[in-house]
């Protein structure tokens, strides 16, 4: 049998407060629904063994329109020539209706920022989502960086989206993810977004949008409820920031997850894919059958 006392819990607990009690545990339904954003059309960069083509791209978007999605991430325009001319082919063919608002991805880097914005230029309303990492594995081990040079990058990330954002034809909003936000200290990740909202400056007329991603779950789903509830009541700008959570499914809670999220009413935002190919890799063409086979249910929802 292995030797299972060499692993050590890998994720951190939110700091304890004298007297503080969790309000989530107190609920025990979801009284609002959240606000979804469909990432099924982000596989070119991270899940799928055989990518989806321009003409199937464009044949699952328009199926999430029908679907009824109100936010669709359309993939990351800086790291393909697909994903990038499925972006402009949105834009150009004017297939982006008037209630809908695209995502795109891009990570805080100089030349994938620029080349993201090149792609989006001219759409009616768009979300611009930045991230970088800032798990503890990932500074140590990966980035070999401080927490200060980690915040730094967000920080000069959202300067430059910032800029861009006012040289750019187009409407845009914003999010941030701290990637890996599971193997991170709850303190430090409020810490990062605080510094990229001190830059981005939201008000409740122009919000601003803060993931905070399972990007691999590593706790049972109480725990992510915790990080949840106590990075909202840290962050700063409050009333214009719309909270958001990207639920992975790596011990299969990705469900629970969500849902003890969204019980606290605290997360008001829900990303996800609704086909296997995010969660594990899986070769497909086009749209998976069972989610043509759902639209109708989900469009009910």
């Amino acid at each position: 049998m292995m030797d299972a006392t060499k692993y050590h819990v890998g994720y951190y607990p939110p700091p304890v407060e004298p007297g503080h009690v969790y309000e989530w545990p107190q609920k025990d339904h979801i009284e609002k629904a959240p606000a979804w954003c469909s990432v099924d059309l982000r596989d070119g960069n991270q899940s799928l063994i055989v990518p989806m083509n321009l003409e199937e791209k464009l044949e699952f978007y328009d199926m999430l329109i029908r679907i009824g999605f109100k936010e669709i991430e359309v993939g990351f325009p800086a790291a393909s020539e697909t994903e990038y001319d499925f972006l402009r082919a949105l834009i150009d063919g004017n297939r982006i209706p008037n209630d809908v608002t695209v995502q795109v991805l891009t990570q805080c880097r100089d030349h994938i920022i620029r080349k993201t914005f090149e792609a989006v230029k001219g759409a009616p309303r768009a979300i611009i989502h930045f991230y970088n990492s800032t798990s503890v594995a990932q500074r140590e081990q990966v980035f070999k960086k401080s927490k200060e040079e980690i915040k730094q990058i967000a920080v000069d990330g959202a300067k430059l989206v910032k800029k861009l954002s006012e040289e750019y034809e187009g409407n845009f909003l914003f999010e941030y993810s701290p990637e890996s936000f599971t193997g991170t200290e709850p303190e430090y990740a409020v810490e990062v977004c605080n510094a990229v909202l001190d830059v981005m400056q939201p008000t409740p007329d122009r919000p601003m949008i803060i993931n905070l991603p399972v990007t691999v779950e590593m706790s049972m789903p109480h725990i992510y409820a915790n990080q949840i509830e106590w990075c909202s009541k840290h962050l700063k700008y409050r009333d214009s920031v719309i909270l958001s959570t990207h639920p992975h499914n790596d011990r299969g809670c990705g469900v629970a997850d969500a849902e003890l999220a969204v019980l606290q009413r605290r997360a008001h935002r829900q990303r996800g894919c609704h086909h296997p190919g995010h969660e594990y890799v899986q070769p497909r063409r086009g749209p998976e059958p069972r989610l043509q086979q759902h639209a109708g249910h989900l469009r009910n929802v």
